[in-house]
């Protein structure tokens, strides 16, 4: 299904940019890519989002598993006939197996991308996250989309 070859290449793009990363800056390096806007900054993270739940590996192996074992199942009970619904789950599936792949191996998540809005450091996040991020926003247009459905029916 095309909805596995979405993950397949969010993964690749995912740690290729997280191996740039890792071989070619210093922890904590920042490269400015648009003004004070956007940085590239070498950064890690042992927890969730915001660093939540920092150190909780085995935690996450689990959470993760069961993450990755349910979105599988979603998209091939349902993403048959719903190219929205299968794409979303295709991201979401690229960005948990993303993240998984740095917990097993680095036993931690390579950040890099560092946005600043005014004065306000938004966390560092990766390729992964935003994939992670735009899928669960394409599933809750989905949902929306289908509650309009039931509504006319």
């Amino acid at each position: 299904m095309p909805y596995y070859i979405i993950a397949l290449f969010i993964i690749g793009i995912d740690q290729l940019t997280k191996w740039l990363v890792v071989s070619n800056m210093v922890y904590g390096e920042s490269i400015p890519v648009i003004g004070g806007f956007l940085q590239i900054t070498s950064h890690r993270n042992t927890g969730a989002a915001w660093g939540i739940l920092a150190g909780q590996m085995w935690f996450f192996y689990i959470i993760t598993t069961i993450v990755i074992v349910g979105i599988i199942y979603y998209i091939q009970k349902h993403a048959k006939g719903q190219k929205l619904l299968g794409i979303s789950l295709g991201l979401m599936l690229g960005g948990a197996i993303g993240n998984f792949i740095d917990r097993v191996f680095r036993q931690e998540v390579v950040d890099f991308i560092h946005v600043t809005i005014v004065n306000y450091h938004y966390p560092i996040f990766n390729i992964a996250d935003s994939s992670l991020c735009i899928g669960v926003l394409l599933l809750f247009v989905q949902m929306l989309l289908d509650g309009k459905k039931k509504k006319e029916l």
